[in-house]
């Protein structure tokens, strides 16, 4: 079994910074992709970055390129997101997901656990 809990969501203004964090339970942790998606009011969930269970590649969405980074600590059983110039458009509930398979992946379908959410608001 398997639990992951996020913590980091909040309110912040246009232009600010929050950093989510997701703890795992489990032993596969380590050996396991995982990855971040967000679901906004009315729209279906969406990928937002993934990262490999080296931690050694990452892959993000279009529109968080370079100003999200993803990152794991495989010591500590957790994955980051740290958001950086943020928009309104990013304002919606972030989860966290773990993929049975050490290769990232960018479809909800391919994670098998997921966390319950952490919002985050973002005012213009």
């Amino acid at each position: 079994q398997v639990e992951l809990v996020e913590s980091g969501g909040g309110l912040v203004q246009a232009g600010g910074s929050l950093r989510l964090s997701c703890a795992a339970s489990g032993r596969t942790f380590s050996s396991s992709a995982m990855g971040w998606f967000r679901q906004a009011p009315g729209k279906e969930r969406e990928f937002v970055a993934t990262i490999t269970w080296t931690g050694g590649t990452t892959y993000y969405a279009d529109s968080v390129k370079g100003r999200f980074t993803i990152s794991r600590d495989n010591a500590k059983n957790t994955v980051s997101l740290q958001m950086n110039s943020l928009q309104p458009e990013d304002t919606a509930v972030y989860y966290c997901a773990r993929r049975n398979n050490g290769n990232y992946a960018t479809t909800a379908g391919a994670y098998d656990y997921w966390g319950q959410g952490t919002q985050v608001t973002v005012s213009s």
